[in-house]
């Protein structure tokens, strides 16, 4: 029985552990805590214990660092450690809530398992880099709240598995890309809301059926219908707070539509009757140039009036005016 119980405590003890911390990202993980002046957010860092079971905002694989964590530090001070790049098995980074400045450092393309970014709410600033299409495998990159400036990246077209883009509030420039009609895999979700995009959207996106589009609070012009189609799967759309001009009564919309925002913008003519057969749970059409009767049914008549206000002939219910 002695024997059986030692054999099967060196079988045990000879099998790969989850949860002993691989000793070069145990090293690379201290390098970063030093670059950033050994801040109280990472005190349980320490050479003392294993990483993998005891080091706040760390989780592993087989040993391996698979995800880095840190946010909600206001007082850290720096830019993203070059050292990043050694953690060669990272899957999920998040960096966020901080005061991070620079820009996104090149050793991140050395992350090729890399599967969600998170950076949101930092001073991050300048063009977003292209190297970052050398990701193949990120799914989810969230850049919001920072102060990157240049164009919207026309490369995310190069990333097969991307799945959703936010770069809600910052300080892009320009139009959206004409390579974004030529999405061949996966279709993002783009969240472009409040930087300085301007410009028409390049015809070539009415073949490209996005989940979800998120523009408001841009200075875009023109034709906005081509992100609506009777057979797109869209869930939502928000174009508010633009200066897109379009014939409303002419569009049609996918079953699917739920979360529907035009406010503020210049689009007239009359309410779709379709839109009483759509699942809605947001909509806003105040402050265009819409005309006719607000069609009764579905959802329309569940939202408020001031959804509907400031238009220039629009009347029925949940509105006051009769028609």
């Amino acid at each position: 029985m002695k024997l059986l119980l030692c054999l099967s405590m060196l079988f045990i003890s000879s099998l790969p552990s989850s949860y002993s911390c691989n000793s070069k990202d145990e090293n690379t993980l201290l390098q970063i805590k030093k670059h950033f002046n050994n801040p109280d957010l990472l005190s349980t860092w320490s050479p003392a214990t294993d990483c993998c079971t005891s080091w706040t905002g760390i989780e592993c694989t087989n040993g391996r660092v698979t995800l880095l964590s840190m946010s909600k530090d206001n007082n850290l001070v720096g830019h993203i450690p070059d050292q990043i790049g050694d953690l060669l098995e990272l899957q999920s980074l998040e960096m966020s809530y901080m005061n991070l400045t620079g820009n996104i450092p090149r050793t991140i393309t050395k992350l090729k398992h890399l599967d969600f970014i998170f950076l949101k709410w930092n001073r991050l600033s300048g063009p977003i880099p292209d190297y970052i299409s050398e990701l193949k495998n990120v799914t989810f990159m969230d850049l919001s709240y920072n102060k990157f400036t240049g164009p919207v990246p026309g490369w995310l077209t190069q990333m097969p598995k991307l799945q959703t883009f936010q770069i809600d509030n910052n300080s892009l420039t320009g139009p959206i890309p004409n390579s974004f009609g030529s999405f061949a895999d996966s279709v993002p979700n783009l969240f472009l809301k409040n930087n300085k995009l301007s410009g028409k959207i390049p015809e070539s996106l009415s073949k490209i059926d996005f989940q979800a589009v998120v523009l408001a609070g841009n200075s875009f012009t023109g034709d906005g219908s081509m992100f609506f189609g009777g057979n797109k799967r869209t869930v939502q759309v928000d174009l508010s707070r633009n200066k897109f001009e379009f014939d409303l009564s002419k569009v049609k919309f996918g079953k699917s539509m739920a979360l529907l925002d035009l406010s503020h913008n210049r689009i007239f003519g009359k309410l779709p009757r379709e839109l009483t057969e759509l699942p809605l749970q947001r909509f806003n059409i105040s402050y265009n140039r819409l005309c006719g009767k607000i069609p009764r049914g579905g959802k329309l008549q569940t939202f408020k009036s001031y959804e509907f206000a400031h238009n220039r002939c629009l009347c029925g219910s949940p509105l006051k005016k009769a028609c």
